[in-house]
């Protein structure tokens, strides 16, 4: 194979992934449009079964209608031979005979309407059965689809939480840190003043016993007591 068949064939394969790609992110709403298009179906189908189911209740009464009517002129046929009226017998006959002709239609269109009938309900039975399970599927796909999605918003955002708490808790030690620092460097400061300040001559003259401290309270009050009794 040469390059130019090759790169021809890669580029028919980045086509076709491209396109599966997009079938596959609409794949949810291809099933939703394909499951309203089977219920549209089906509720044709119902109405067509209405139709015949009617047709077929009508060929049945039309049928009744005749058998009475045969009924009705066996009787009369029945009577003009009573009276030997042979003549009149065979008219009525004759008409016997042509009703029994529309009686045998009425009842073969009804016994065709009631087989169609029957196959179009069980035809009809067996496709609300997939639409039922084409919606169960559907539900667990979008069910899984939700779960699937919610699971990788988790996943990101904890993943992003992570590395944003890494952060912060590095911020936090390198405050602790120079809170530490300029602690040390407060105390180390009063220290240096202690040692080279008047304060610290004066306690170490008091230790010493060169200086006398400062008198108490209890000393300044009991000299008030002294004057207030002189």
């Amino acid at each position: 194979m040469n390059v130019w068949a090759k790169m021809i064939t890669a580029l028919r394969g980045g086509v076709n992934e491209a396109g599966e790609a997009i079938v596959d992110s609409q794949a949810l709403r291809i099933l939703d449009q394909e499951l309203r298009d089977a219920s549209d179906e089906l509720r044709q189908s119902k109405d067509s079964l209405a139709a015949i189911i009617a047709r077929e209740k009508l060929a049945a009464e039309k049928a009744g209608q005749v058998k009475e009517k045969i009924e009705e002129h066996e009787g009369y046929a029945l009577k003009a031979l009573e009276k030997n009226d042979t003549a009149l017998a065979h008219e009525i006959a004759t008409k016997i005979a042509d009703l029994e002709v529309q009686l045998k239609t009425h009842e073969d269109s009804g016994a065709g309407y009631g087989r169609s009938a029957s196959e179009l309900r069980s035809a009809i039975q067996a496709a609300e059965r997939d639409i039922q399970r084409m919606k169960q599927q559907i539900d667990t796909v979008k069910a899984t689809d939700s779960v699937q999605r919610a699971q990788a918003a988790v996943s990101e955002r904890h993943s992003g939480s992570n590395s944003k708490l890494r952060t912060a808790m590095d911020s936090l030690e390198r405050i602790k840190e120079r809170q530490e620092l300029r602690s040390a460097q407060m105390s180390a400061a009063k220290e240096l003043a202690e040692e080279t300040g008047d304060h610290s001559l004066e306690n170490r003259l008091e230790k010493a016993g060169i200086k006398p401290h400062g008198r108490s309270a209890d000393e300044v009050l009991e000299r008030l007591k002294k004057r207030s009794e002189a």
